[in-house]
């Protein structure tokens, strides 16, 4: 990943309304469409569409038309990309530290 597209991506995460938007749909087994997240989420549809735009903008959620209706989905592998970004230098080239369960707290790469 582009530092350019993570600062993106990170910037579309940085408002709550967008953070609990991202963290439905991640959750979310299948697509939701855009009436659904505006009554699971009690968002007006404009500050729903507002969101939604800042987030396809950044390459996180992924947006398909059908009909007249819009279905929205996360890009996981663009998250992913954003988190090994995040944490490929986390270990500053030392062992990677653990967790209780002993599962790395770094990306593979370290």
């Amino acid at each position: 990943m582009q530092h350019q597209q993570a600062v993106l991506a990170l910037s579309a995460l940085a408002h709550e309304g967008r953070l609990a938007l991202f963290r439905y749909l991640v959750q979310s087994t299948t697509e939701v469409s855009a009436g659904d997240l505006a009554t699971a989420l009690s968002m007006p549809s404009s500050t729903l569409s507002f969101h939604l735009k800042a987030l396809t903008q950044a390459g996180l959620v992924q947006a398909r038309q059908e009909s007249r209706f819009m279905y929205y989905s996360p890009n996981r592998s663009a998250f992913n990309e954003l988190l090994v970004y995040l944490t490929e230098n986390c270990c500053g080239g030392a062992g990677c530290p653990t967790t209780e369960l002993g599962k790395s707290l770094c990306s593979s790469s370290c």
